[in-house]
C-alpha cells in the first residue's frame, strides 16, 4: 500500500490529467468504477474482477491523496477509522459479547449505529428523516427517498395519483422542447429548465415503479441489457451480410431491431 500511495503522489506531480483533478471531478469515475466492478462480479471473470477491484481502490487512494494535499486527512486515517468502526460494530467478535444468532447481531448493529448517529448530532449534524436514504444511483436514491417519505404519510393512496403526476411532468417537459426541434440553439436558462423537468420526469416515473412494487433500477437495467442485446443482433446480422452499422441506414437497422424483438 505504501508503494501504491507513493505512486499516486508521483502521478499528482507528473501527470497533467491527474494534476487537474479534484474530489468533485472524480465523482463520476468513482461511480463508474463501482458499476464496472458489479458487472465483472456478475460475469464471474476473475481477471476482470481483480482489475475492477483495483480500479475501485484507485479511487479511494486518489481521493485520500487529494485530501492529504489539503491537510485534512490521509489514507492511514481512513484505514484507522474503518478498523475502529469494524471493531465497534462487532462486539460479539472482539468483546466476547454473547449474541446467539444473526438477528441479535443485527439488532446490536442497529443500536451501535444509533449511538454513532447520536454522536454526529452532538457535533451539529442531526439526522433528518431522508438521511436514511440509501446511497446508490439516482434511481435507487429516488425510490428509497420516496419510500421514507411514504412512511410519514407523504404519498398518494394508489398508483393513479403517481401516474397523473408523471403525465403532468411530461407535459411540462414537452412545453419546453422547441417546436422546430432545434435544440442546439437553446439558451442557458432553457437548458437548465429542461434539465429540471427531465429530473422531475425521472422522479415521477420512479414513483410509479414504487407504487407498482417494482424496483426502478432493476427495470432500467433490464431495458439497458435488452437494448444492448438487440443492437448486438443488428451488428451480427449486418456483419453476416458483409455490411456494418456505419454502412447501413435507419430503415435497415429498424427491420433488424424488429427481428431481434421477435426472437426474444
Amino acid at each position: 500500500m505504501s508503494d501504491l500511495i507513493a505512486l499516486m503522489a508521483r502521478l499528482r506531480i507528473d501527470c497533467p490529467w491527474d494534476k487537474k483533478q479534484d474530489n468533485h471531478s472524480l465523482i463520476p469515475y468513482a461511480l463508474e468504477e463501482v458499476y464496472e466492478l458489479v458487472d465483472a462480479i456478475q460475469d464471474n471473470d476473475d481477471e476482470d474482477i481483480a482489475g475492477e477491484l483495483g480500479d475501485v481502490l484507485l479511487q479511494v487512494v486518489f481521493h485520500c491523496q487529494l485530501y492529504a494535499e489539503q491537510g485534512r486527512f490521509d489514507f492511514k486515517d481512513v484505514v484507522q477509522t474503518l478498523q475502529e468502526k469494524l471493531i465497534r460494530r462487532h462486539p460479539h467478535v472482539f468483546d466476547a459479547e454473547n449474541l446467539p444468532d444473526k438477528d441479535a447481531v443485527k439488532a446490536r448493529w442497529d443500536e451501535i449505529k444509533a449511538m454513532e448517529q447520536a454522536a454526529r448530532a452532538k457535533r451539529g449534524k442531526p439526522r433528518r428523516t431522508l438521511d436514511a436514504t440509501k446511497a446508490g444511483s439516482a434511481l435507487m436514491q429516488a425510490q428509497d427517498m420516496q419510500k421514507q417519505a411514504s412512511k410519514l404519510g407523504f404519498d398518494w393512496d394508489g398508483v393513479a395519483g403517481a401516474v397523473e403526476k408523471l403525465d403532468e411532468e411530461i407535459d411540462e417537459l414537452k412545453a419546453l422542447i422547441p417546436a422546430d426541434d432545434k435544440t442546439d440553439t437553446l439558451s442557458a436558462d432553457t437548458r437548465r429548465a429542461l434539465e429540471k423537468e427531465l429530473g422531475d420526469c425521472f422522479f415521477a416515473l420512479v414513483n410509479v415503479a414504487r407504487k407498482l412494487d417494482f424496483d426502478a433500477e432493476a427495470a432500467a437495467l433490464t431495458c439497458v441489457h435488452k437494448f444492448k442485446s438487440r443492437f448486438s443482433h443488428i451488428e451480427t446480422q449486418l456483419t453476416a451480410k458483409g455490411s456494418s452499422v456505419a454502412a447501413s441506414n435507419l430503415a435497415e437497422m429498424e427491420a433488424l431491431w424488429q427481428d431481434a424483438k421477435r426472437h426474444e
